[in-house]
């Protein structure tokens, strides 16, 4: 019968203040095993220092896109990097456990041998009392998500093949966790963006406007909404195809985020039709925007197959109290939009309500 490791065995029978190991380790498992990052950093920077007799750790989280790794929680008194970037060259060693995937034990960092270590990539060696550390990647199905450091040793030994085993045991749940909780906000993101620009999609856009008009209800201030709508774009998708077409989508939405804060919110309506709600917007504040991002997209054409192709906007906007519906807001600045088309395209038009009888 197969009985598992021995060193294993011994490591999560052994007896800390009459507690088993097992005991400890157990808790702090399920903890972990959530979608909720700063019940993982507590754990991370708190629970585990203990189990292993360490002062001092610190978690960093993976921005793949970005290649940099963030400081997300530390229980060090002093100060230590927020940001370190994988770019950098020599590598720190952070760096180098995320290229190697491979946990870093150093017993002695000034006489570390693989791999060596600088003086000058330690900038706050001095804070600490010992040189050792332990550097774990933190590894979601073969994928880096972030990095566990450990550092001084309370009784100023190494660390022991019981705490390696325990440290990397917490960096495959860590991570597992981590990558968890990335694929979950992937999920939520796609659910709420269109997928061709990024922008928040049709639902999306009818939540948020709900919100505003409900922030406007309680506390005041205009919502002026912009409609905005693709000219020509049935004449590009027949002259040069559709993928050309979903390249000027793409521009386009680019060009209307450049030209907004970042409360307001951009949205794909529809195929070829865009919604902006600016917050607290009076209606000259919003004619600003809209003119702006007539003149932006104008002057911002794309080249297709060697060929370029001009494009440009129609766009209608109007300026609402709480008490409009948000059926009502789109609709009187999709009349504008309908005016600014039949005005030519290529212009901006404000919706204006009939005068009373």
């Amino acid at each position: 019968m197969h009985r598992g490791n021995k060193s294993s065995d011994n490591t999560f029978q052994s007896q800390a203040g009459g507690v088993s190991l097992l005991e400890q380790v157990t808790p702090l498992a399920r903890q972990i095993n959530c979608l909720d990052i700063e019940r993982i950093a507590n754990v991370c920077v708190e629970n585990i220092p203990n189990l292993v007799g360490v002062r001092f750790a610190s978690l960093y989280i993976l921005d793949e896109t970005n290649n940099i790794l963030h400081l997300q929680k530390y229980n060090h008194p002093f100060l230590i990097n927020k940001i370190v970037s994988l770019n950098q060259n020599p590598p720190s060693p952070m760096v180098m456990a995320v290229r190697s995937k491979k946990l870093i034990q150093v017993g002695n960092i000034d006489t570390h041998k693989k791999p060596i270590i600088k003086r000058s990539q330690r900038a706050f060696a001095e804070n600490y009392r010992t040189s050792n550390c332990v550097i774990a990647p933190l590894i979601c199905q073969e994928g880096v998500v972030g990095v566990l450091n450990l550092a001084d040793k309370v009784d100023g030994d190494s660390f022991s093949c019981e705490d390696i085993a325990l440290i990397e045991l917490f960096s495959q749940l860590v991570g597992g966790s981590i990558g968890n909780i990335k694929l979950f906000e992937k999920i939520q993101r796609q659910a709420t963006r269109d997928g061709l620009t990024g922008l928040a999609n049709h639902r999306t856009f009818y939540e948020i406007l709900e919100k505003e008009l409900w922030r406007s209800r309680r506390y005041g201030g205009p919502i002026s909404l912009i409609m905005v709508d693709i000219d020509n774009l049935k004449k590009i998708n027949d002259a040069h195809g559709h993928r050309a077409g979903d390249k000027v989508i793409r521009q386009i939405s680019r060009k209307i985020r450049e030209c907004v804060r970042q409360i307001d919110t951009p949205a794909r309506y529809g195929g070829d039709e865009f919604a902006v709600i600016l917050p607290n917007t009076s209606l000259a504040d919003g004619i600003v925007v809209a003119e702006r991002m007539v003149d932006v997209v104008a002057n911002s054409p794309i080249t297709w197959k060697k060929e370029q192709i001009a494009l440009s906007i129609s766009v209608g906007l109007g300026q609402y109290d709480a008490d409009t519906t948000p059926e009502d807001i789109t609709g009187r600045s999709d009349q504008a939009l309908y005016t600014a088309k039949q005005a030519g395209k290529n212009t901006v038009r404000i919706f204006e309500p009939s005068p009373r009888m």
